[in-house]
């Protein structure tokens, strides 16, 4: 077992699979099922599979979907997209998935997470935040759902969160999502900070240093999506993932 995790997150858009840049212009890389068993044959602890069209356009999970790539999975998974009530969240864990992922929901309604919490466990709810700066500079949180950035103060917010129940933290960063230039270091630290649960950050690793600045910087765990998608200058698609020789370096 690693010291420090390491998640391929896969964004389903439409049935397909896409990766985006700064959470825009979602590019069609292929096939979610053959990357899941890609994924398989190099033998990855856990995956994150978000459908990120689901809260945008108001429906409720694909539950077939979900059913497949479940199937297909030899690793713990971890889903997100269109998760609003308790309801969703029992059909979703009978389908095998070992966690859930709620962010426009629980924004909505902080009490989701509590409620999901009390029955399910706090190990298997994951609190996904999108952190994104304004003109200033000055992180805020992004309602993707809505594209717009949301006033408050998002570590204020993200402790009543775990205070309710949230037994994990998805931290994206918006502006270094798909960039491949490196992680928001300054957020991982922030973040970090005050946190009781395990923070996993998200958003701009490009090669395998950006992962160890990022645990240096605090995270407990890294996903990444263009990192295990892409190869070379030009973006070509090939699914990889780092042997486990460099992973125990981390």
């Amino acid at each position: 077992m690693l010291k420090n995790r390491i998640i391929p997150c896969l964004l389903i858009e439409n049935n397909k699979l896409v990766k985006t840049e700064k959470f825009k212009n979602a590019k069609y890389v292929g096939d979610y099922l053959n990357a899941i068993k890609i994924f398989n044959e190099k033998e990855v602890d856990e995956l994150i599979v978000l459908d990120i069209a689901a809260s945008k356009n108001k429906r409720d999970p694909n539950f077939k979907i979900i059913e497949k790539f479940s199937s297909e999975c030899f690793m713990p998974v971890a889903y997100g997209g269109g998760i609003s009530s308790l309801e969703h969240a029992k059909k979703i864990f009978k389908l095998g998935i070992e966690k859930i992922c709620v962010q426009t929901a629980a924004l909505d309604n902080p009490n989701l997470i509590k409620d999901l919490s009390n029955y399910f466990g706090a190990q298997s709810i994951i609190l996904s935040l999108d952190i994104k700066k304004n003109i200033f500079g000055t992180y805020k949180i992004f309602r993707s759902d809505k594209q717009k950035l949301v006033n408050g103060n998002w570590i204020e917010l993200l402790k009543k969160f775990i205070d309710i129940g949230a037994g994990e933290i998805l931290l994206n960063s918006v502006d270094n999502d798909g960039t491949m230039k490196g992680m928001d270091l300054k957020l991982i630290k922030e973040a970090s900070k005050f946190l009781k649960v395990p923070l996993v950050s998200m958003g701009g690793v490009g090669k395998i240093e950006d992962i160890k600045d990022a645990i240096g910087s605090g995270a407990d765990a890294v996903a990444a999506g263009s990192y295990f998608i892409f190869y070379g200058s030009h973006k070509a698609v090939l699914i990889s993932y780092p042997k486990s020789k460099f992973l125990k370096e981390l």
